[in-house]
């Protein structure tokens, strides 16, 4: 877990460093979100009178990274922003080197965009360079650009904060007018915007005193290899070191730029695809996409344990089955030998005498018979097997009742569970098939009489 600032932001890991304070991925409790934290090193009034300034700015709109909120705790002052994971121009640059034109044309007007809006707040950047201009991760899609890092921006007409005849910024992206010490304005920060376009297009950084004594001895020089004419004649309107000759407004060179792109060549399939991605990195353990993990959602597992531990595909292992001859205890094939006692003095009492009787010895728990499980035990038929029997012979009976009649006769000869052995019982008297003697006699005497009668009645006719 990490240090909590003021009761509300919970600082996670560091991200990057500015010239008056290191920035952190924050988590801000109370709105329940990720921020960027830019936290103050230096406690000497001149700092911290520049860290209120810059923390007093507020403008909403999408192209601008402003403060949104502030907090102090001891001697410690932060103030938050909206957190971009995208890298700033100079990651890109280090990436791709020179962009193509169309998509410098995309970039160069979302900047000026978010410019025209700093200055209608009367704000003067004095600080735009490649490193100020953050990125969303937006993969491969269009590229969304942010404003950020007003730490010595100031509003027309405030009081300067340094001495007279000292520039403050990054060297190499001064106006001229601020060499010689001019009050800030908004034509400078368009000479800046100039620079980080030429920069963007042919992937080195310019010489900006070299092209000022261009523009002195010679005029608006030719456009460099790699630009197309229709966008430099705009650069050229941003970067001339004459102020009156210099775009005015934002708004009016960002119509420009829009103008210059539908002159440009249509993109080829040779042209590189720029993908902006995530140049933070995942977050520490102990953080989550929601927030800080509580104890059960950093250890899953702990809830689980009993069931066993997860496999490397994610799912859980479970234990070998366990044999039957394992599971039950196995009797042993022969009884044990009794051992003997030892033979008692005489006149002593008999072992056994005296003595309550032993428990009487419980019988041998049988061996488990081997029971095929449910996925071998063979299912009962829901239909009956239908077998052609052999053709009846007349004067037999059927087959059946043959096997039958067999079946009762041997279990007629096993002897009685209770017989004793080596005695066989009398056998049952066996009795021949047909009606009894006393039936069959006088229906033969009729039958022969009626054969009798027959034949004399064919002899007498």
């Amino acid at each position: 877990m990490g240090e909590i600032f003021a009761g509300r932001y919970e600082l996670v890991d560091p991200i990057g460093r500015g010239g008056v304070g290191a920035v952190w991925r924050a988590w801000d409790h109370r709105r329940r979100r990720y921020v960027a934290a830019k936290v103050l090193q230096q406690s000497d009034a001149h700092t911290l009178l520049r860290f209120v300034r810059e923390q007093a700015l507020r403008i909403d709109h999408p192209h601008v990274l402003a403060p949104a909120s502030w907090a102090a705790d001891d001697d410690k002052v932060l103030f938050t922003m909206d957190l971009v994971s995208g890298g700033s121009l100079a990651h890109l640059i280090g990436d791709y080197g020179p962009l193509p034109p169309r998509f410098v044309c995309t970039l160069l007007d979302q900047l000026l965009a978010g410019l025209t809006a700093v200055h209608a707040e009367s704000v003067v950047h004095r600080d735009i360079k490649p490193a100020n201009i953050l990125l969303e991760a937006t993969g491969t899609g269009r590229p969304h650009l942010r404003l950020s890092d007003f730490g010595i921006a100031m509003r027309k007409g405030e009081p300067r904060l340094t001495e007279t005849n000292y520039v403050v910024g990054t060297p190499g992206y001064f106006a001229p007018e601020q060499m010689l010490g001019a009050e800030p304005d908004f034509p400078a920060d368009l000479f800046a915007v100039g620079l980080v376009a030429l920069y963007l297009i042919t992937g080195t950084k310019p010489d900006s005193e070299a092209l000022v004594r261009h523009f002195a001895e010679r005029g608006v020089p030719n456009a460099p290899e790699g630009v197309p004419e229709p966008l430099w004649q705009v650069l050229a309107g941003l970067v001339h070191p004459d102020p009156e000759s210099r775009f005015k407004t934002a708004t009016g060179a960002r119509k420009a730029v829009l103008s210059a792109a539908e002159l440009l060549p249509d993109a080829t399939i040779e042209e590189e695809v720029v993908e902006v991605f995530d140049h933070i990195g995942p977050l520490p353990s102990g953080f989550g996409p929601t927030g800080p993990l509580t104890s059960s959602q950093e250890t899953p597992g702990d809830a689980t344990a009993g069931a066993g531990s997860l496999s490397d595909t994610g799912s859980f292992q479970l234990a070998p089955p366990v044999s039957r001859e394992t599971s039950l205890p196995q009797q042993p094939s022969t009884p044990p030998t009794p051992t003997p006692l030892p033979s008692s003095p005489p006149g002593a009492t008999p072992p056994g005498q005296g003595m309550p009787p032993a428990p009487p010895t419980p019988p041998p728990v049988p061996k488990p018979s081997y029971e095929p499980t449910a996925a071998v035990r063979p299912e009962v038929s829901a239909t009956r097997p239908y077998t052609a029997g052999p053709y009846p012979v007349p004067g037999q009976p059927p087959a059946g009742q043959a096997l039958a009649g067999r079946q009762a006769a041997a279990a007629q000869a096993t002897p009685p569970a209770g017989s004793p052995i080596g005695v066989r019982p009398a056998p049952a008297p066996e009795r021949r098939p047909g009606p009894p003697a006393k039936v069959a006699v006088p229906v033969l005497i009729v039958a022969l009489l009626c054969i009798a009668v027959g034949v004399w009645a064919l002899l007498v006719s």
